[in-house]
């Protein structure tokens, strides 16, 4: 080993350390303006419960406006408590694996002896691909977390359905004394039905379609496209070529999620209003090419700009890269986004 290669891996690991420390930093200052809202929200919540508990107690005397607003301010407040509560989770996540990163860093900065490392590896030159076990194991356990979420969704969130159940109160005590004004509320609880139904499917679809495991990543993906049409967003296609078959879990898992949050970003963050998603399903490789006319972005080949970062796009090209893929991001600001990935995609024994 030389002394040189040495240096290259020691600031390979100083400059990963300092990024490591400020994504930390930021982190931690998110987390806590995000506890302050949602303890902000637990109280206007407690508020708005009350109010409608009051509103109960004295609804024959209460005008139909004043109703309307305590349950509308109701279903706010408990649709951005469990927003923040996840955006919460998700930040406190993030917190732990940095802070395990940071810990690592730390730990081959003090203790690592030049003989003690494969320094070439290390700093990534001719790395080999990561061990297919450890990858499969990594994905697996992120998707058996989605799971469990998308199990306890179908078992009903309580706190998002509390205003169906008062809905449905209102109209049980109005059969008998207003029928006109008790039709009308029935109505009004069938379209809110409707679209909580509609949520809370959304919802458990984009944190684990079951149909992945079902079907497999076509028809999935298909349907992910056809759900996002019927949000309203209809500059969205999808062509699939190939051969009609399964892969193997984790890389059909992969795949549908780099497409998932590609689509998202086209969308959310570029503002395109078109996105076409083209897929292979080839003998021994599938394809995937994703290209929005959106604002486009400021990316450079080693994915290091702010925007690339901000966009999460390393992480995107790490997954790809581990299960031995390629991933390749095009854009400039002002020419919308293309990214074209393949992933080696063995046929799956029957």
């Amino acid at each position: 080993m030389t002394e040189n290669t040495w240096d290259q891996f020691v600031e390979v690991c100083h400059r990963g350390s300092e990024q490591v420390k400020k994504e930390l930093k930021e982190v931690d200052m998110l987390i806590q303006q995000t506890s302050v809202e949602v303890d902000r929200i637990m109280q206007a919540n407690s508020r708005a419960v009350a109010r409608a508990r009051q509103i109960e107690s004295s609804f024959d005397t209460t005008p139909r406006e004043d109703i309307k607003s305590a349950y509308d301010s109701l279903i706010e407040n408990q649709r951005r408590l469990f927003t923040m509560r996840g955006q919460l989770e998700k930040l406190q996540s993030d917190q732990k694996n940095l802070t395990r990163l940071a810990e690592l860093y730390q730990t081959i900065l003090e203790n690592t002896a030049p003989e003690e490392i494969d320094v070439a590896e290390a700093i990534g030159l001719d790395r080999p691909a990561a061990p297919q076990a450890m990858v499969v194991s990594i994905i697996e356990a992120q998707e058996q977390e989605r799971l469990r979420l998308s199990r306890q969704m179908h078992d009903g969130p309580a706190q998002a359905l509390t205003n169906l159940v008062l809905q449905a109160e209102i109209c049980e005590r109005l059969f008998d004394r207003d029928p006109a004004r008790a039709k009308d509320e029935l109505s009004e609880l069938k379209k809110n039905v409707v679209n909580t139904f509609k949520s809370v499917k959304g919802f458990i679809f984009d944190l684990r379609p079951m149909m992945l495991d079902d079907l497999g990543l076509a028809p999935t993906l298909r349907r992910y496209v056809e759900g996002t049409k019927e949000t309203g967003y209809t500059g969205l296609s999808l062509h699939i070529t190939g051969k009609g078959r399964r892969l193997a879990t984790h890389k059909e898992v992969t795949i549908f999620r780099v497409v998932q949050a590609l689509i998202h970003l086209g969308r959310e963050q570029s503002r395109a209003s078109s996105i076409n998603v083209v897929m292979d399903i080839g003998d021994s490789q599938v394809t995937v090419t994703i290209e929005d006319n959106g604002s486009g972005f400021e990316l450079d080949e080693n994915l290091t700009t702010p925007d690339a970062v901000r966009l999460n796009l390393p992480t995107y090209r790490e997954r790809i890269e581990m299960l031995g893929g390629k991933i390749f991001f095009n854009s400039t600001p002002g020419q919308g986004l293309r990214v074209n990935f393949s992933l080696p995609a063995e046929p799956v024994e029957p």
